[in-house]
Protein backbone atom coordinates (compact mmCIF):
# COMPACT_ATOMS: atom_id res chain seq x y z
CA UNK A 1 0.00 0.00 0.00
CA UNK A 2 1.10 3.70 -0.38
CA UNK A 3 1.26 6.44 2.23
CA UNK A 4 -2.28 7.51 0.75
CA UNK A 5 -3.78 4.31 1.22
CA UNK A 6 -2.05 3.56 4.43
CA UNK A 7 -4.04 7.00 6.04
CA UNK A 8 -7.52 5.95 4.45
CA UNK A 9 -6.58 2.48 6.30
CA UNK A 10 -6.09 4.49 9.65
CA UNK A 11 -8.59 6.83 9.31
CA UNK A 12 -11.01 4.29 9.00
CA UNK A 13 -9.98 2.04 11.60
CA UNK A 14 -10.01 5.28 13.90
CA UNK A 15 -13.74 4.87 13.69
CA UNK A 16 -13.99 2.31 16.32
CA UNK A 17 -12.85 4.48 18.72
CA UNK A 18 -15.87 6.83 18.51
CA UNK A 19 -18.82 6.06 20.72
CA UNK A 20 -21.90 6.27 19.80
CA UNK A 21 -24.02 9.66 20.83
CA UNK A 22 -20.51 11.65 21.15
CA UNK A 23 -19.47 14.83 20.26
CA UNK A 24 -15.94 14.01 19.00
CA UNK A 25 -12.41 16.39 19.01
CA UNK A 26 -11.25 15.90 15.01
CA UNK A 27 -7.61 17.22 14.30
CA UNK A 28 -6.01 18.48 11.20
CA UNK A 29 -3.84 17.28 8.09
CA UNK A 30 -4.05 14.83 5.47
CA UNK A 31 -4.60 11.39 7.74
CA UNK A 32 -7.41 13.39 9.77
CA UNK A 33 -9.10 13.85 6.08
CA UNK A 34 -8.99 10.31 5.81
CA UNK A 35 -10.72 9.87 9.24
CA UNK A 36 -13.27 12.94 8.39
CA UNK A 37 -14.10 11.58 5.39
CA UNK A 38 -15.42 7.89 6.90
CA UNK A 39 -16.94 9.80 10.03
CA UNK A 40 -19.23 11.75 7.53
CA UNK A 41 -20.62 8.33 6.76
CA UNK A 42 -21.53 7.33 10.61
CA UNK A 43 -22.45 11.10 11.14
CA UNK A 44 -26.04 9.49 12.33
CA UNK A 45 -24.36 7.80 15.39
CA UNK A 46 -22.57 11.11 16.76
CA UNK A 47 -23.83 14.24 17.96
CA UNK A 48 -20.89 16.20 15.67
CA UNK A 49 -17.48 17.46 16.37
CA UNK A 50 -15.06 19.70 17.56
CA UNK A 51 -12.52 20.58 15.49
CA UNK A 52 -9.07 22.08 15.89
CA UNK A 53 -8.44 24.22 12.65
CA UNK A 54 -11.13 26.15 10.18
CA UNK A 55 -9.84 23.94 6.83
CA UNK A 56 -11.24 20.61 9.36
CA UNK A 57 -14.31 22.43 10.45
CA UNK A 58 -15.52 23.83 6.76
CA UNK A 59 -14.72 20.04 5.51
CA UNK A 60 -16.96 18.34 8.25
CA UNK A 61 -19.20 21.44 7.86
CA UNK A 62 -18.92 20.09 3.90
CA UNK A 63 -19.97 16.65 4.65
CA UNK A 64 -23.15 17.01 7.23
CA UNK A 65 -21.12 16.46 10.50
CA UNK A 66 -22.20 19.24 13.03
CA UNK A 67 -19.66 21.13 14.32
CA UNK A 68 -19.80 22.99 17.65
CA UNK A 69 -17.18 25.20 19.30
CA UNK A 70 -15.05 24.66 22.29
CA UNK A 71 -16.54 26.94 24.46
CA UNK A 72 -19.74 24.71 24.00
CA UNK A 73 -18.43 21.61 25.93
CA UNK A 74 -17.08 20.57 28.82
CA UNK A 75 -15.38 17.44 27.91
CA UNK A 76 -14.67 15.23 25.24
CA UNK A 77 -14.23 11.27 25.32
CA UNK A 78 -11.76 11.48 22.43
CA UNK A 79 -9.75 13.30 20.55
CA UNK A 80 -8.62 12.38 16.65
CA UNK A 81 -5.60 13.56 15.50
CA UNK A 82 -2.14 12.74 13.48
CA UNK A 83 1.38 13.17 13.95
CA UNK A 84 4.62 14.23 12.00
CA UNK A 85 6.58 11.92 14.29
CA UNK A 86 5.51 9.95 17.42
CA UNK A 87 8.01 7.91 19.92
CA UNK A 88 7.77 4.93 21.96
CA UNK A 89 6.17 6.17 24.98
CA UNK A 90 3.63 8.71 22.74
CA UNK A 91 5.36 11.75 22.46
CA UNK A 92 4.45 13.46 18.97
CA UNK A 93 5.58 16.36 16.92
CA UNK A 94 2.82 18.38 15.67
CA UNK A 95 2.23 21.63 13.82
CA UNK A 96 2.88 20.82 9.89
CA UNK A 97 -0.51 22.03 9.07
CA UNK A 98 0.39 25.18 11.50
CA UNK A 99 -2.52 24.05 13.48
CA UNK A 100 -0.35 23.18 16.59
CA UNK A 101 -1.94 25.63 19.31
CA UNK A 102 -6.05 24.69 18.69
CA UNK A 103 -5.24 21.51 18.23
CA UNK A 104 -3.76 21.53 22.27
CA UNK A 105 -6.81 23.06 23.18
CA UNK A 106 -8.76 20.58 21.83
CA UNK A 107 -6.54 17.25 23.03
CA UNK A 108 -7.43 19.29 26.62
CA UNK A 109 -10.71 18.69 26.46
CA UNK A 110 -10.44 15.02 25.78
CA UNK A 111 -10.12 12.29 27.59
CA UNK A 112 -7.76 10.33 25.25
CA UNK A 113 -6.07 11.22 22.64
CA UNK A 114 -6.12 8.46 19.14
CA UNK A 115 -3.26 9.17 16.85
CA UNK A 116 -3.59 7.85 13.49
CA UNK A 117 -0.45 8.05 11.66
CA UNK A 118 1.28 6.15 8.30
CA UNK A 119 4.27 4.00 9.52
CA UNK A 120 6.54 6.74 8.21
CA UNK A 121 5.92 8.90 11.31
CA UNK A 122 7.23 6.55 14.12
CA UNK A 123 10.57 7.60 15.40
CA UNK A 124 12.81 6.57 18.25
CA UNK A 125 14.01 10.45 19.08
CA UNK A 126 11.56 13.18 18.37
CA UNK A 127 13.68 16.06 16.02
CA UNK A 128 13.98 14.57 12.84
CA UNK A 129 10.55 16.47 11.33
CA UNK A 130 11.49 20.28 11.96
CA UNK A 131 9.47 21.15 14.98
CA UNK A 132 6.97 24.08 14.52
CA UNK A 133 6.29 26.71 17.20
CA UNK A 134 3.63 29.29 17.34
CA UNK A 135 5.17 32.35 17.91
CA UNK A 136 4.15 35.87 17.88
CA UNK A 137 6.25 37.84 15.23
CA UNK A 138 7.45 40.77 17.04
CA UNK A 139 9.41 38.20 19.38
CA UNK A 140 10.54 35.45 16.32
CA UNK A 141 14.26 37.01 16.41
CA UNK A 142 15.22 36.67 19.80
CA UNK A 143 13.45 33.03 19.42
CA UNK A 144 15.30 32.46 16.54
CA UNK A 145 18.62 32.74 18.89
CA UNK A 146 17.03 31.31 21.78
CA UNK A 147 16.47 27.75 19.34
CA UNK A 148 20.32 28.77 18.11
CA UNK A 149 21.82 28.29 21.99
CA UNK A 150 20.04 24.45 21.63
CA UNK A 151 21.86 23.70 18.51
CA UNK A 152 18.71 24.11 16.55
CA UNK A 153 18.00 26.09 13.51
CA UNK A 154 14.74 28.20 13.49
CA UNK A 155 13.76 29.41 9.99
CA UNK A 156 10.37 31.54 9.91
CA UNK A 157 7.76 29.39 7.78
CA UNK A 158 6.86 32.12 4.68
CA UNK A 159 3.53 33.48 3.41
CA UNK A 160 1.89 31.29 6.80
CA UNK A 161 -0.25 33.21 8.92
CA UNK A 162 -2.11 30.66 11.74
CA UNK A 163 -5.74 30.66 12.57
CA UNK A 164 -4.74 32.90 15.28
CA UNK A 165 -3.54 35.39 13.33
CA UNK A 166 0.09 34.34 14.43
CA UNK A 167 3.36 33.60 12.58
CA UNK A 168 5.42 29.94 12.69
CA UNK A 169 8.94 28.99 13.65
CA UNK A 170 10.56 25.76 12.15
CA UNK A 171 12.80 24.49 13.65
CA UNK A 172 15.78 22.51 11.92
CA UNK A 173 18.62 19.87 13.90
CA UNK A 174 16.98 18.98 17.68
CA UNK A 175 17.44 15.80 18.91
CA UNK A 176 14.32 15.63 21.63
CA UNK A 177 15.17 13.26 23.95
CA UNK A 178 12.93 14.42 26.97
CA UNK A 179 9.53 15.91 25.71
CA UNK A 180 8.21 16.59 28.72
CA UNK A 181 10.83 18.80 29.98
CA UNK A 182 11.68 20.67 26.79
CA UNK A 183 8.35 21.40 25.83
CA UNK A 184 7.98 22.76 29.93
CA UNK A 185 10.95 24.87 28.87
CA UNK A 186 10.09 26.52 25.76
CA UNK A 187 6.10 27.19 27.03
CA UNK A 188 7.48 29.83 29.31
CA UNK A 189 9.69 31.47 26.59
CA UNK A 190 8.13 35.25 26.08
CA UNK A 191 6.03 35.44 22.63
CA UNK A 192 6.24 31.54 22.27
CA UNK A 193 2.14 30.88 21.63
CA UNK A 194 2.82 26.97 21.61
CA UNK A 195 5.84 24.46 21.00
CA UNK A 196 4.82 21.72 18.40
CA UNK A 197 6.03 19.15 21.42
CA UNK A 198 2.82 17.19 22.48
CA UNK A 199 4.21 15.67 25.93
CA UNK A 200 1.85 16.79 28.22
CA UNK A 201 -1.12 15.99 25.65
CA UNK A 202 0.22 12.86 24.47
CA UNK A 203 -0.99 9.73 23.30
CA UNK A 204 -3.49 7.55 25.04
CA UNK A 205 -2.91 5.21 21.56
CA UNK A 206 -2.06 5.20 17.99
CA UNK A 207 -3.36 3.75 14.91
CA UNK A 208 -0.07 2.99 13.00
CA UNK A 209 -0.67 2.27 8.85
CA UNK A 210 1.51 -0.56 7.73
CA UNK A 211 2.09 -2.69 5.53
CA UNK A 212 0.65 -5.23 7.17
CA UNK A 213 -2.43 -3.25 8.26
CA UNK A 214 -3.24 -1.11 11.40
CA UNK A 215 -0.88 -1.42 14.24
CA UNK A 216 -2.03 -0.37 17.82
CA UNK A 217 0.55 1.05 20.02
CA UNK A 218 -0.53 1.62 23.37
CA UNK A 219 1.29 3.87 26.11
Amino acid sequence: MNQDELKTLVGRAALEHVPEGAIVGVGTGSTVDRFIDALAGVKGRIRGAVSSSVRSSDRLAALGVRVFEAAEVERLPVYIDGADEIDGRGFMIKGGGAALTREKIVADLADRFVCIADASKRVEVLGRFPLPVEVVPMAAAQLTRRFAALGGDARLRAGVVTDNGQAILDVHGLRITDPLAFETEVNQWPGVVTVGVFARHKASLCLLGTPDGVQTLRF
